[in-house]
């Protein structure tokens, strides 16, 4: 379906039971709502799973003029009051968990649990995004696809087939809403935002991610009183495309409480989760990892 909001058509797919409590998911940067495929598959039976397009992105418009962080959370939320959604849970992975941190920043009421996948408080150095959306502008996208790629997944999952997958989405990304994105990142810190949230939060982490790596995800684990952080053993960027069922495994684990009370998750008992670090990369039981 497509939603006006504003100057904007945000193309956005829902699945799951109306009545159930609403998951939101923001993709990264040169993808498309498809890299949640597979969890929004494990996770509709349960949730009412919403996964828009970003704006300059897969079937959403591109608008003129620069955007920003701020920008695309504000369109984030104009889709659930489209929806009439008061609240939901929010998973954003890369630039869609720095959107997700700006919505629970500017909307904290409308969070329920947030979970930010392979992100990070700040992107720096701005210099290398205003060169890449440049780049971009001038060139395209072909060019840099596969430098992209190699940093999306591990070397051993570059001819998979969802790897495939990622390339066409990159190569279908507007060329404008590519580099606004970029150029979004190389201004964006969401630092004063996101400390001290009063939020159920998970944070996941790519093993091998090199672009938001372990580093990026403790310190948003500090920034967020008792948020929980997961190593995600032989991803790289994007696990969602890589490792689609371990993901869908620790986003239900930690959202299995919204399923009995809406207003919860990663929650024991009144209180938020404590902060705990689990890296799954010695565990093989639930996950079928080695």
């Amino acid at each position: 379906m497509f939603l006006r909001t504003g100057d904007l058509d945000i193309h956005v797919q829902v699945s799951g039971p109306p009545g159930a409590p609403a998951l939101l998911m923001l993709h990264s940067l040169g993808t498309t709502l498809q890299l949640w495929d597979g969890a929004a598959e494990a996770l509709s039976g349960g949730f009412r799973v919403i996964r828009p397009d970003l704006r300059g992105h897969g079937l959403s418009g591109v608008t003129p003029g620069p955007t920003s962080i701020d920008i695309l959370a504000r369109d984030a939320l104009a889709v659930l009051d489209a929806l009439g959604v008061g609240m939901a849970h929010v998973c954003g992975i890369s630039i869609g968990g720095m959107v997700a941190q700006s919505l629970a920043a500017q909307a904290p009421g409308r969070v329920a649990s947030l979970i930010l996948v392979d992100t990070a408080l700040a992107l720096p150095p701005p210099e290398t995004w205003r060169e890449r959306a440049a780049l971009v502008r001038a060139h395209g996208i072909a060019g840099l696809v596969e430098t992209i790629v190699a940093r999306w997944v591990t070397p051993g999952f570059l001819d998979a087939p969802a790897t495939h997958g990622l390339r066409r989405m990159l190569l279908r990304t507007p060329a404008e809403g590519y580099a606004a994105a970029a150029e979004a990142l190389a201004t964006a810190d969401l630092t004063a935002g996101t400390t001290g949230l009063a939020v159920p939060a998970l944070i996941l982490v790519g093993e091998h991610d090199q672009s938001t790596p372990l580093a990026s995800a403790r310190a948003l684990q500090q920034a967020i009183p008792g948020a929980s952080l997961e190593v995600l053993p032989g991803t790289a960027h994007l696990p969602p495309a890589e490792a689609p069922d371990l993901v869908s495994s620790a986003l239900l684990r930690f959202l299995a409480p919204a399923v009995a009370d809406p207003l919860a998750a990663g929650t024991t008992g009144s209180g938020p989760s404590r902060n705990t670090e689990t890296d799954h990369r010695t565990r093989d039981a639930s996950h079928g990892v080695t």
